[in-house]
């Protein structure tokens, strides 16, 4: 038998067509083999190759037209927002009349002259008109967190976004005008979005984010989440990395001792609070309480349910 042909370096990069192994001097029958897996019609990869995203969107662009971008959620995802619901279509946008027969490339046709940007070496839709285009794949509270991360990346400024929706007439620019209106700075993680907009939508006041806490004289304690200045309650939220790390957790329970000698309240939410996510603006209404609010108590309608009701899991 033979010896398998050398797999020249140029393909082991990343995926490569059948005319781009041929050129390379690879024998196109070795492709039929264990060694090789077959991403799309004339899209190959070496099998032993980590498949990532981007990766993905790579071998799709190989069968697509010259001018498609990456769009809509797959653009989102490479500008750093992973939702924790899964999403495994590789969406581009294209003026071009192709249509692809590839099941898990969903091709947007579009008749305006779309505008390219660079992300991680691909080339996609600007982050204002992802923000926009995501408006029709999104829930109401994942938008709000992709928008408080374009910020929070400087993908873009708040006043850029609000001026292309109110000057686009595009699927989803409605939406995005409202969504647009919960769209916070200083945010510095989706679950912070979550957690504000519970606490928001329960008709409690809004926090500040990410504020420094300071003691009377002016010393810096901590930065806080979402803070309440004049009642001086301070919400954050605690990932799993902060529950298994000994250091981190030892960091947090000095700082929070420190916060609370200067008369601080820490209202502390992890991911187990979030699968009983009523109970979580009630927390936030009675530390309020507790220090002088007397305004409305928390109300969480259908619509609160709806959004939140799987909080642990978004």
């Amino acid at each position: 038998m033979p010896a398998p042909a050398i797999i020249p370096d140029v393909l082991t990069r990343g995926p490569f067509t059948t005319a781009m192994a041929i050129a390379a001097g690879l024998p196109v029958e070795s492709l039929r083999g264990s060694r090789f897996r077959r991403l799309f019609r004339g899209v190959y990869v070496v099998a032993d190759l980590v498949l990532t995203h981007t990766m993905w969107l790579h071998a799709a662009q190989l069968v697509l037209p010259p001018d498609a971008l990456v769009s809509h959620t797959s653009a989102m995802r490479l500008y750093g927002f992973e939702p924790r619901r899964h999403r495994d279509s590789l969406e581009f946008s294209t003026n071009s009349s192709l249509v692809t027969r590839h099941s898990r490339i969903q091709l947007h046709r579009r008749l305006g002259r779309l505008t390219p940007y660079e992300v991680e070496g691909m080339v996609v839709t600007g982050p204002d008109r992802t923000f926009v285009d995501c408006a029709t794949r999104l829930s109401f509270v994942e938008l709000v967190q992709l928008g408080d991360w374009l910020l929070h990346t400087r993908a873009t400024t708040i006043e850029a976004l609000v001026a292309y929706a109110h000057a686009r007439h595009l699927d989803g620019v409605r939406r995005a005008r409202r969504v647009l209106k919960h769209v916070r700075e200083d945010v510095e993680s989706p679950r912070e979005t979550l957690l504000r907009l519970m606490i928001v939508f329960a008709r409690l006041p809004e926090p500040e984010c990410n504020r420094d806490i300071l003691t009377h004289d002016g010393r810096f304690v901590a930065r806080g989440d979402l803070r309440y200045l004049p009642f001086k309650v301070l919400v954050e939220y605690d990932g799993w990395q902060h529950e298994r790390d000994a250091r981190q957790r030892q960091r947090d329970r000095e700082r929070r001792e420190e916060l609370e000698s200067h008369g601080w309240r820490v209202i502390v939410v992890t991911d187990e609070d979030l699968r009983h996510p009523r109970s979580v603006p009630w927390r936030v209404y009675a530390a309020l309480k507790d220090r002088g609010y007397d305004g409305r108590t928390p109300l969480m309608n259908e619509t609160w349910m709806r959004w939140f009701a799987h909080a642990h899991r978004m």
